[in-house]
């Protein structure tokens, strides 16, 4: 069970909106508001929860892009899915260091994820908000699937 809540926060759940944005920043720049952030997030969040991945390693960061490779992550989504729960976003405001933090829970657990503004759209930094995602995701995809409960 841990494993898999690490798995499904290792992405960043967000909340939910209906609202639909571009998975990537346009070429315009995206608002930099807390409001353009929580719609950006709820948005990201409910792609993952819905395991479309491709989407939600898009919004990555630079960093965190160095620690998996878009076609594993999305391999080993495909392959072993995780089915975090529901998020309800609660805040967005900005941190220090110009850090975003977005608060939310999921199923009665509280979370922050970490986002900032680069190249004129927002990004998750995985690496900040969740390092054992990061150690998980080093793994290889056997060693990943048997710590998510997945292996065959």
């Amino acid at each position: 069970m841990l494993a898999a809540l690490a798995l499904a926060a290792a992405s960043g759940l967000a909340g939910c909106t209906t609202k639909r944005l571009p998975t990537t920043p346009s070429t315009s720049p995206e608002p930099r508001t807390a409001k353009e952030l929580l719609a950006v997030a709820s948005i990201f969040n409910r792609d993952f929860a819905a395991n479309n991945v491709g989407p939600v390693y898009a919004r990555w960061d630079r960093r965190s892009r160095n620690t998996i490779s878009e076609a594993d992550y999305v391999l080993r989504h495909r392959e072993c899915p995780s089915h975090p729960g529901t998020p309800v976003t609660e805040s967005a405001a900005p941190s220090a260091g110009g850090w975003w933090e977005v608060h939310y829970s999921v199923d009665g657990v509280q979370l922050t994820d970490y986002w900032i503004y680069q190249a004129g759209g927002w990004r998750f930094d995985l690496v900040r908000s969740n390092p054992d995602a990061v150690t998980l995701y080093k793994l290889s995809t056997a060693a990943y699937m048997r710590a998510g409960g997945c292996a065959r």
